[in-house]
């Protein structure tokens, strides 16, 4: 498939987007919008790969301290901000939670909730220096951490002395031990092509409809289907371009303009 950057996304067409928006009535209407967000939201938990090679049994709601912790079943469009820690000599040589030795030297990461084997680019809000690692195991089960990364880990971000940092979580995929394929993966985010979903329905015609919206005003959009464990979902991709920044910016403006929940994808 051909595709064609759209200068519509870019700074410098930021009006043409604003009048293309309000032409067609980018607020959807109070039953479309409904359905969008709703099944926005369930189809951002649903993907074919995690059923092939998620272990079930670290996907199962667990207890930890009296809390309840619940995995969700896919890292699709997963980002989040907040405190990172790691762990080290002391687990070396211990098992995780889905069932691996932990080496302290790996680049991998223990997370409450995501799927084992995702793959996350973590970024130091404090010093700019970002890593690509996976996941492997539960934790940390610390109040207001998100993230407990491997020594390695950690110490390329540069945050062994002060033992935490501000980070920032972007799920890439998921992966099979290796680093090479991590590496690859990360490069692929910062220069693939990039697409937005602006939404997700089960109702095949609305997912036309949005479509048809912005093919009108000429842009590369396509709907991609999602066989999910009760339903089909339809989601609405649209191309904005081969950097992750301009794919960045697009989102922002696209959710500003009433499609929350809009995340970017890199293929």
């Amino acid at each position: 498939m051909q595709y064609r950057h759209l200068a519509l996304f870019s700074n410098s067409m930021v009006r043409p987007l604003d009048r293309f928006l309000a032409r067609c009535g980018y607020l959807l209407s109070k039953v479309s919008y409904l359905l969008f967000f709703t099944t926005a939201l369930s189809s951002a938990s649903c993907t074919p790969a995690a059923s092939k090679t998620y272990d079930r049994a670290t996907q199962k709601p667990y207890m930890i301290n009296n809390q309840a912790y619940y995995p969700i079943p896919t890292a699709y469009g997963f980002t989040q901000t907040g405190t990172a820690s790691w762990y080290g000599p002391d687990f070396h040589g211990q098992k995780t939670s889905n069932g691996e030795i932990y080496n302290m030297y790996d680049m991998t990461a223990a997370h409450k909730t995501l799927p084992m084997h995702t793959v996350l680019l973590v970024k130091n809000l404090e010093n700019g220096r970002e890593i690509v690692i996976r996941v492997n195991d539960r934790g940390p089960f610390v109040r207001g951490r998100i993230i407990d990364l491997s020594y390695s880990a950690a110490k390329r971000l540069r945050i062994l002395s002060g033992g935490t940092a501000r980070v920032h979580l972007t799920a890439l995929g998921e992966a099979e031990k290796g680093q090479d394929q991590l590496m690859k993966m990360s490069e692929r985010f910062y220069h693939g092509e990039y697409y937005v979903q602006i939404g997700a329905f089960l109702n095949m015609e609305n997912a036309l409809r949005l479509q048809s919206r912005f093919t009108q005003a000429g842009h590369t959009t396509f709907i991609q289907k999602f066989y999910g464990q009760k339903a089909i979902y339809h989601r609405v991709h649209v191309y904005v371009g081969k950097t992750l920044q301009g794919a960045t910016e697009a989102r922002t403006i696209l959710e500003q303009r009433g499609y929350r929940g809009a995340f970017v994808i890199a293929r």
